[in-house]
This record gives structure tokens, sequence and C-alpha cells, in this order.
């Protein structure tokens, strides 16, 4: 898989939750410039990785090639319901043969969460796109990887050997920036 660069990205709450505690992504933690960013960034990767509950609700969600993490499958299939989705179960099948299910042999994977699939992929990002929302308060909420809120975001990000490279400002009315957490040897310039 080395011709494939694997991304990711969230947003959080000041408290490192993508979600509150029903498990749904709060209005709080939506704002245009941040939906605008990763947007564009997905126009861009020619896959997409999530779990059944997380979706990416863009105008070209429809159009994009996708893999979705499931147990309602052996290993992998084709989604009934959407053409352009695998249904892998990790317990089942290697990621590498989701990603040739899906036909993809190179290019970039963007993993847009939950929790559990960034946790698969934390070894294995190129880049990881942190977005944090730094005056949303969700405390019970749900944390965006395993070991959130015990750790923050960044340090479960560093303890997996990725660094903070450039930040942007994506509001600055909301204090809402994203920060280009990279893998150093990988030696690549970051990628949106």
């Amino acid at each position: 898989m080395s011709d494939l660069t694997i991304l990711g990205y969230v947003i959080v709450s000041r408290e490192g939750m993508l979600a509150d505690a029903a498990g749904i992504m709060p209005d709080s933690l939506k704002f245009p410039g941040d939906q605008h960013f990763f947007n564009a960034a997905l126009d861009e990767v020619d896959l997409i990785v999530h779990g059944r509950n997380s979706f990416e609700d863009q105008p070209n969600s429809p159009k994009r090639k996708r893999i979705v993490l499931t147990r309602q499958v052996d290993g992998i299939a084709i989604d009934p319901e959407n053409s352009r989705a695998t249904l892998w179960n990790p317990l089942g099948a290697t990621f590498e043969q989701a990603v040739a299910h899906a036909g993809v042999t190179s290019g970039k994977i963007a993993i847009i969460g939950g929790p559990i699939v960034f946790g698969m992929f934390m070894d294995r990002f190129d880049t990881f796109w942190l977005s944090e929302a730094a005056r949303v308060h969700l405390p019970d909420g749900q944390g965006c990887f395993p070991g959130v809120p015990a750790q923050s975001a960044r340090e479960v990000l560093t303890s997996h050997g990725l660094k903070a490279s450039e930040t942007r400002v994506l509001d600055a009315a909301n204090d809402v920036t994203v920060t280009a957490w990279q893998r150093p040897a990988a030696g690549r310039m970051s990628e949106a």
C-alpha cells in the first residue's frame, strides 16, 4: 500500500469530543470554515473510510467511493444501498483486501471516524487533520480517539508518532483551527 496516503479528519470540542453523550455531532461543532475545509479535502481523496455511524453529509457525498466498517458482513461485501460503498468487517478481511475490493490502488484515503476507526489507523496515518473548536464544551461527550479524555487528542496523536506542523485558522471569531499532525518518517509535505 505504499502508493496510498492515509489521512485523518475530525473536529473536536475543547475536551477532545467529536459527539455529545448520545453519540451525535451537535450543531455547536459545525462551522462553515471547517465544513468547507473538510468538503474540499474529501473532494481530493480517492476513498473514504468510516464506521457505520459516521458520515460526512456533504453535497458530493453520494459520488464518493467509500469503505464502511460493519459487523453485518463476514468480511467484504458490496453495500446493497450504495454501489460506491464497500462494507468491511475487519474481523473477516484485511484493510488491504477491502481497499482492493473498492478498486483503489493508489492515491489518498481519508479516515473520517468514529473513534474506534481512528484507533485502528493511528499507526498508519501519514497526516491527521485535527480541527479544534476551543470555545465548544462537551465535557460528557464521546472522545474522538480511544484514550480521550484521559489524554488529550494532541497527546494521543503524539503518542503514535505524529508531530504538529502547520496550523490554519478556519474561523477566527469562534476560535476554530485545524492542525496537520504528520508522521515525520513519511517525509511528505502536508496534504489537505
